[in-house]
């Protein structure tokens, strides 16, 4: 028995991947990787009386060339006396449809087709071509796009299908590279097909294989490959035990999730998007955990919140509404008080004098009371608003600046603004101070403003409404 065979069933057997007298379904596109793993199990499949399938999926990307891998692949099946599968899409239209990349969506379409043929066929498990150089290029392409432990940790043995988690895919061939796999295609004269597609530089992969990986390898390291599988198992474990004492806290609720380590507060908010069905990205998770009670929109139309507890929830923001109320203040006196959209507020004039620069807090904010004037209007956000917070060289749009905040659409129609008499906003609620109404060596006369919302220092962003209450 060949060597690589033998590695592959060793690789089986200690991972668990197949049982005895197994039926799987093999996942075979025509290229060498997949024709020798259907030659590596087809070898193996009388020793431990496996029922083997094939499958094929075509792209439809090559024209003629793709219809070539799948009359090949059809023809080993029927050589080997294997029951057969095809399938096949319009890769590229489902492309521009689902406004995704031709891999994505190759990928996706693939991975229902795979799925349902399994399981139509009472088939739990499907065996795919993945190799220890594809583990590799993996690190690098999930390194540019800012992947996490998890994600630079690469492909397991063995997990459930992205399209059907009832299926499960495995990879026999991790442990073999490529160099080992073309050894073995030599030594059987398996036949295969080269798929042009995998030397084109349109491709980010392709440009890692053949560009960056023989840089690294000939400049840095020449051991590349041996010490990133290294480092992906060292991030496989280190992952496994964070998502292991995550799924444990989320079970208990213990201890406090403010005191958990960030990585740890990060697996645990990683966990809870997945559960309601959202992608884990990194600045989703950054501004749950750092901004508990904060909502952040990660759609035009949904909403999340961290408690503050290690729970998030989400809403579907509903149609704003433009509001019309408004309220007149006068500046009479000294001091005054009174309350207008939700807000209660307090105001004070004062001279400066000889006191120090008064500090600014949440919910209490100085400005130049002469530059304001005696009246100003309270009013709600209007469509072409325009503000200029301190420090910025003009005036934006109200509108752009709560994109920034990431203020949530919904929520931009509850915040108070105040504007002076002729239409200049000053103040928007939980905005910084504005630029040109603020506090200068020049000002005579300082007005001291002090609001708060629902008997709460915070701005109104940085609630977690009850309306977000209904989990999942």
């Amino acid at each position: 028995m060949s060597d690589l065979v033998q590695c592959v069933e060793a690789s089986i057997r200690e991972r668990h991947l197949l049982g005895t007298r197994q039926s799987v379904l093999i996942a075979v596109s025509g290229g060498v990787d997949s024709m020798l793993l259907l030659e590596v199990l087809v070898r193996l499949a009388p020793k431990h009386r496996w029922r083997l399938h094939v499958a094929h999926f075509n792209h439809q990307l090559r024209g003629r060339a793709s219809d070539a891998d799948e009359r090949l692949v059809r023809a080993a099946a029927k050589r080997l006396r294997l029951p057969f599968v095809s399938g096949r899409a319009d890769v590229r239209r489902l492309s521009r449809q689902q406004k995704v990349s031709i891999e994505m969506a190759a990928r996706q379409a693939r991975h229902e087709f795979l799925a349902s043929a399994a399981y139509e066929r009472g088939i739990r498990t499907i065996a795919l071509a993945h190799h220890a150089d594809d583990q590799v290029e993996l690190f690098f392409l999930r390194l540019l796009r800012g992947a996490g432990a998890r994600g630079l940790a690469g492909m397991n043995w063995s997990n459930p299908s992205p399209a059907d988690k009832r299926v499960t895919l495995v990879r026999p061939l991790l442990d073999c590279s490529k160099a080992d796999l073309k050894a073995f295609a030599r030594e059987t004269r398996v036949r295969f097909r080269e798929d042009a597609s995998n030397t084109s530089p349109d491709f980010l992969r392709n440009r890692i294989r053949r560009e960056l990986l023989p840089l690294l390898e000939s400049h840095y390291q020449p051991a590349l490959a041996r010490v990133m599988l290294r480092q992906m198992a060292i991030l496989d474990s280190e992952a496994e035990l964070l998502e292991r004492l995550a799924r444990d806290w989320r079970r208990k609720r213990s201890p406090a999730f403010a005191t958990l380590a960030t990585a740890w507060q990060r697996t645990v908010l990683q966990a809870e998007l997945m559960d309601l069905g959202l992608n884990a990205e990194f600045d989703v998770v950054e501004n749950l955990r750092t901004s508990p009670h904060r909502l952040v929109m990660v759609e035009s139309d949904l909403v999340l919140c961290h408690d503050g507890y290690g729970r998030v929830r989400k809403s579907v923001v509903r149609k704003p509404v433009f509001s019309d109320e408004q309220s007149m203040l006068s500046f009479k006196g000294q001091r005054g008080q009174g309350a207008f959209g939700g807000i209660a507020w307090k105001w004070q004039t004062s001279s400066p004098g000889n006191s120090r620069w008064p500090k600014f807090a949440g919910g209490r904010e100085w400005f130049d009371s002469d530059k304001i004037g005696g009246k100003v209007v309270l009013r709600h956000w209007r469509p072409g608003d325009r503000f200029q917070p301190a420090g910025m060289g003009k005036p934006a749009k109200l509108q752009d600046l709560f994109t920034n905040q990431k203020i949530p659409r919904e929520h931009r129609h509850q915040l108070v603004v105040a504007a002076t008499a002729s239409g200049e906003i000053w103040w928007v609620e939980g905005l910084r101070v504005s630029e040109r109404f603020k506090l200068t060596p020049e000002t005579r006369r300082r007005l001291k403003w002090a609001w708060r919302r629902d008997n709460s220092a915070e701005p109104a962003q940085d609630k977690c409404p009850e309306t977000l209450a209904a989990r999942r």
